[in-house]
């Protein structure tokens, strides 16, 4: 380096420690250490899970013993269209049939840039369950009395459509009223402490 301006000579140097220091700073997951990524290292790291819609009536219509989370089987447009969150599961419910569990009456609505291929909005969508689980989630719901509710529809971490359900009772009218006037009881309680 006999022959190098100094001024270029301390922007050279100053470039290589700002992107050594960048190098180690970023998180594995990101940038060109991922083999995954994308070459511009414009790769975002994903949210925990994004919720599409959630029924909000399912714990106060009915009380909620187990829990499950099931994938869903859907088309491209399906899960495109959930991506921009145009789902609603309000007037959904979960039925039986030949061994699997089948979402029904859920609304994905039509992907607007699909054309002719896109999909019906409330079709039975067949659930993604092992078998233990669809067994057990079938015989709660072969007694009297408990039925499968819908509870809440996301995108999980991995890109993927999941479906929680619980197996639930149907609350009584004065159950209902009771939960109420224990969620306002908890609330007062909540203000007197923080006054």
């Amino acid at each position: 380096m006999a022959n190098v301006n100094p001024k270029t000579e301390s922007d050279y140097t100053n470039y290589m420690a700002r992107k050594k220091a960048r190098r180690k700073s970023t998180p594995i997951g990101e940038g060109q250490n991922n083999p995954k990524g994308s070459a511009s290292g414009g790769a975002k790291p994903s949210p925990a899970s994004i919720t599409i819609a959630r029924n909000r009536r399912a714990t106060y219509d009915y009380e909620i013993t187990k829990r499950f989370e099931a994938g869903i089987a859907l088309t491209g447009t399906e899960i495109k269209s959930l991506r921009l969150g145009r789902g609603t599961i309000a007037e959904a419910y979960i039925r039986s049939e030949g061994g699997e569990l089948l979402l029904t009456g859920a609304n994905i609505q039509p992907y607007t840039h699909a054309g002719h291929d896109n999909h019906s909005p409330t079709r039975e969508r067949k659930l993604l369950l092992h078998k233990r689980e669809i067994n057990e989630a079938t015989t709660a719901f072969e007694q009297k009395g408990l039925t499968l509710v819908p509870m809440v529809l996301f995108i999980n971490s991995r890109g993927l459509a999941k479906l929680s359900f619980g197996i639930g009772r149907g609350k009584r009218q004065y159950e209902k009223r009771h939960s109420i006037a224990r969620r306002e009881a908890d609330r007062q309680m909540q203000r007197a402490l923080r006054s």
